[in-house]
């Protein structure tokens, strides 16, 4: 199946799998999980803001950073710009933090809470080089609206 029909039928999933729900940690969890096992991604996961950084929340895969400041690597640079960041080569990313030394490739997309404010950021990494392009980004952006508008996010 071609990237593009596989994220438009992931994005049906999430929805109907989050939407009615009233449990934020269960929904992001559950979100997570479906997007790692359906893509194979080497890690997936939700950091969210709490104060000056960016707190590790609900993954799959290996152990993670625990916090991530505004501005550092790549999550806390989506979080200062408030931007999608895809980095084909995360060792030509200046300032990359590496959690784990097996990942290439990474993908940061910000969530926004209810005024508009980043809220905490989906990051996804690849242990293959340029894994991610603009159809992941594009596609992943809308997952994390869908997720924004069943999800309360404080």
């Amino acid at each position: 199946m071609d990237k593009n029909k596989t994220y438009q039928l992931l994005l049906k999933q999430v929805e109907s799998l989050i939407e009615g729900e009233n449990n934020p940690v269960g929904q992001l969890a559950n979100a997570v999980a479906l997007l790692h096992e359906t893509m194979g991604w080497w890690w997936t996961g939700f950091y969210m803001v709490h104060g000056d950084s960016l707190q590790l929340s609900v993954f799959q895969g290996p152990v993670a950073c625990y916090n991530i400041k505004r501005g550092r690597g790549v999550c806390g640079t989506a979080w200062e710009q408030d931007r999608t960041i895809v980095v084909p080569d995360v060792e030509q990313f200046p300032g990359h933090i590496a959690c784990s030394s097996l990942s290439r490739s990474e993908i940061v997309v910000p969530l926004h809470d209810s005024q508009g404010r980043v809220a905490g950021v989906l990051d996804i990494d690849s242990k293959e080089l340029a894994t991610f392009d603009d159809v992941d980004a594009h596609w992943l952006e809308e997952i994390v609206r869908v997720i924004t508008q069943h999800v309360t996010i404080e």
